[in-house]
């Protein structure tokens, strides 16, 4: 049986005027495999087939979105014969048995679940990368970073570790080991399960990044794909682990929303089939009160994973608790003494005096190594013991030209370590935005930004994420830091300006300049009162965000949804329609029966009738609109592992082709459904006054009104132009360029990407950050 996959297969290869056996020879499959795949006989093709038939086919990118979509669409059906063999199927010579024959037919889903995590592995693998280059972590080298066991009352049984038996010998598990060697010392655990404790600063999110790639290095194509997760935003009382996961794989992966088997997406999937390691960084970052259900959560579970934390906090949820199950532990240790000798001197340039090896760092560094230091040296060697205030003492004197370290020793200034701290953390940005002559290492000029303006703003940030209790800096949400009230105000107000001038602007062709200013003054505060009404019960009220969209329009190589869904979202449409026709119709008749000196009686019964005859018209045109729109979404492609960035603009496209269908769509069926509906209604309710040129116009307005409060108030996208690009950059809050700044901030490493998120480099940075906002505010 054909499908999308085999019918789209067919097509671009006669648009590249190639046969099946050219086709085959430029791709280097069989030519069995081409008919067969073109036939629907083999119905779930290799992800790699895929990509070598795109090759083949010359295609560009939107080309090869839309055959791996297809692809990935019919495999995660379940349907079809078992995969095709990874060698030519006649390469056992013509009429010969396939050299797979005898094996056991792979599950399809398993087989596309391969193929889907061996995608999400090389993007892992390209971001964490680029969060290294990023951080300096190579340069001149890492930091060591080394552990030792733990307490045994924060480690499970050994024999539960290992997985033995009743009556086995139980001896500890060596787990010594340092940063190059934390994939190895995690395969000596059988459980899989492993917990990093460290204070806060000393390298526990460096060895998980560091565990993600050089895991990814050796995998094997049946081993999971390790993932960081940022678990400080997780509600145990609200998520599963499971669904937690997965949503957050969703977030990053949008692709992964293509719904699989058994109702399940391809998220879902991965993360139930175990071809997902998470990687869970921050468990002490999550909210006060949730730590012990978090633990009795993951006890629940058997996942292998790899849990970070600060000691305190770990410790504190165990004694509530238990340890967690199967799980081995460790505890990162200080740098030491010879660590800072042989790393700061060469993070800066040589002094050029007698000891021409010599730098800044040296006189430092010979009064820590005083045998009975003074109390300077003995509170600086006290900072220097974590990575972080390592890096942040390179950046303030390394990287800053002219930068003196023995600044450090100065204990007028710096009485105690706590202070010394402090200096580190409040100078860091003024380091990280020190002017920078040239331009950046991609070729484009840097961004200047005056280093107190951006404090604030970045401090300004960190408040935002202080009081939503996360460390996921989500563009979608930026407003989200003002209350619920606040945000339904500001909202209504937007959408109140942007109809009262469409209304005063589109309706000049219909009537006077005067007549359609006051038109605009009535239209504009009841749109956004009603817009500020169905904001707060969808959004605000529920305390919800307007997630980003995970489908893109299109109108070929649309996705093909079901029946039910397009019903679901048209009834749910008109239902809407109806609401918002009841409350516009009936305000717009009360304002008319006011404005005619009408009594009482006849207002109320004109109101009424309106509010009958408005709620019928937008109700035959947002709901068909609404399942209109719903023919032309398409999943986004599952290789569409995306930044922060990227998710935006895709979303803004996403958007905008939204508004292209939805304002004609809606105008006209608005239009002519008034003109059609008149003569029935005139039947039931009386003489209705009604004629073309009021259909037209209310057609006109109501496109474009309708579109405008429904990007605003409904879609990420415009929920991020009325607060990051309009009221927060109008208050001061955040620059008027605020991806240009996100963007700078995470070149300069104060920002850094989880994903689809920012978050600051370090929580310890963003605390100190919001205290000054705080007080500065």
């Amino acid at each position: 049986m054909t499908s999308e996959f085999s019918a789209l297969l067919r097509e671009l290869r006669h648009e590249a005027n190639l046969t099946q056996e050219a086709l085959a020879e430029r791709a280097g499959v069989g030519v069995r495999t081409i008919r067969g795949l073109e036939t629907g006989e083999r119905a779930d093709p290799r992800m790699t087939t895929v990509r070598l038939l795109a090759d083949a086919l010359g295609l560009n990118s939107e080309g090869r979105e839309r055959l791996l979509a297809s692809a990935v669409r019919r495999t995660a059906d379940g349907a079809g014969t078992p995969p095709e063999s990874s060698v030519p199927a006649d390469a056992s010579g013509p009429g010969g048995p396939p050299r797979s024959a005898g094996v056991p037919p792979v599950s399809p889903l398993r087989h596309v679940l391969a193929d889907v995590a061996d995608e999400v592995a090389q993007t892992v693998a390209g971001r964490w990368r680029h969060e290294e280059e990023r951080r300096q972590v190579h340069d001149p080298y890492p930091l060591p970073v080394r552990w030792r066991p733990v307490a045994e009352e924060l480690t499970d049984h050994w024999a539960n570790i290992r997985r033995l038996p009743p009556g086995s010998s139980h001896q500890p598990l060596d787990l010594s080991g340092q940063l190059d060697a934390i994939v190895d010392v995690y395969g000596r655990i059988p459980s899989g399960r492993l917990v990093v404790l460290g204070r806060s600063g000393s390298g526990k999110t460096i060895l998980a990044v560091r565990f993600v790639l050089d895991f990814l290095k050796s995998r094997g194509r049946a081993d999971p794909v390790p993932v960081i997760f940022s678990v400080g935003s997780w509600d145990p009382t609200a998520l599963t682990l499971r669904d937690w996961l997965a949503a957050q794989l969703t977030r990053d992966h949008p692709g992964l929303v293509v719904p699989g088997p058994g109702g399940t997406t391809l998220a879902g999937g991965l993360v139930e089939t175990g071809h997902i390691l998470p990687v869970l960084d921050g468990f002490d970052e999550i909210a006060d009160g949730l730590r012990r259900p978090a633990l009795e959560a993951l006890n629940a579970t058997t996942l292998p994973l790899l849990l970070t934390s600060r000691p305190s906090e770990y410790a504190a949820a165990v004694e509530e608790t238990d340890v967690l199950t199967s799980a081995a532990a460790i505890e990162l240790t200080d740098l030491t003494l010879d660590d800072l000798a042989a790393y700061l001197p060469r993070t800066t340039r040589k002094s050029g005096g007698r000891d021409r090896s010599a730098t800044a760092w040296e006189p430092v560094l010979n009064e820590l190594r005083e045998p009975r230091p003074g109390p300077a040296a003995a509170h600086l060697a006290a900072v220097l013991t974590t990575p972080l205030m390592v890096t942040l003492a390179r950046a303030v004197y390394s990287d800053t030209p002219g930068g003196d370290p023995a600044a450090l020793l100065d204990t007028g200034r710096f009485g105690t370590p706590e202070a010394l701290e402090e200096h580190l953390l409040d100078n860091f940005t003024t380091a990280a935005y020190r002017p920078r002559p040239g331009n950046r290492r991609d070729g484009g000029p840097h961004h200047t930004w005056d280093p107190e303006r951006a404090r604030y703003w970045l401090g300004y940030l960190a408040h935002h994420l202080n009081r939503l209790d996360t460390p996921n800096l989500e563009w979608w949400r930026l407003g989200h830091g003002m209350g619920r009230l606040a945000r339904t105000a500001v909202t209504a107000l937007v959408v109140c300006l942007a109809v009262a001038v469409v209304d005063g602007v589109a309706g000049l062709p219909f009537d006077p300049l005067a007549y359609q200013l006051v038109d605009g003054l009535v239209a504009g505060p009841l749109a956004g009162l009603l817009f500020g009404i169905a904001y707060w019960v969808m959004v605000a009220a529920r305390d919800a965000a307007v997630e980003p969209s995970v489908v893109r329009m299109r109108v070929r190589g649309r996705q093909r949804g079901s029946l039910r869904h397009m019903l679901r979202r048209l009834v749910t449409g008109a239902l809407c329609g109806v609401l918002f026709g009841i409350g516009y119709g009936f305000v717009r008749g009360a304002i008319n029966g006011i404005a005619y000196h009408g009594a009482l009686h006849d207002v109320l019964v004109g109101s009424l009738t309106d509010g009958l005859i408005y709620s019928l018209m937008f109700a035959v045109a947002t709901g068909p609109t609404i399942g209109l729109l719903t023919l032309f979404e398409t999943s986004l492609d599952i290789r569409s592992a995306v930044d922060p960035v990227s998710l935006l603009r895709t979303n803004g496209r996403t958007v905008a082709t939204q508004l292209l269908i939805w304002t004609p769509v809606f105008g006209l069926l608005i239009g002519v459904g008034s003109m059609a509906m008149m003569g029935p209604l005139s039947a039931v309710l009386g003489p209705v006054v009604w004629h073309l040129t009021a259909a037209l116009k209310l057609g006109v307005i109501s496109g474009l009104s309708g579109a405008l409060g429904y990007m605003f108030c409904l879609t990420s996208w415009g929920q991020w132009t009325v607060f990051s690009r309009i009221w927060l950059p109008l208050t001061g809050r955040l620059p008027w360029s605020v991806v240009a700044f996100l963007e700078d901030a995470h070149r300069r490493g104060v920002l850094r990407q989880a994903g689809a998120v920012y978050q600051f480099r370090h929580a310890r940075l963003q605390r100190h950050l919001a205290r000054a906002y705080e007080k500065a505010d």
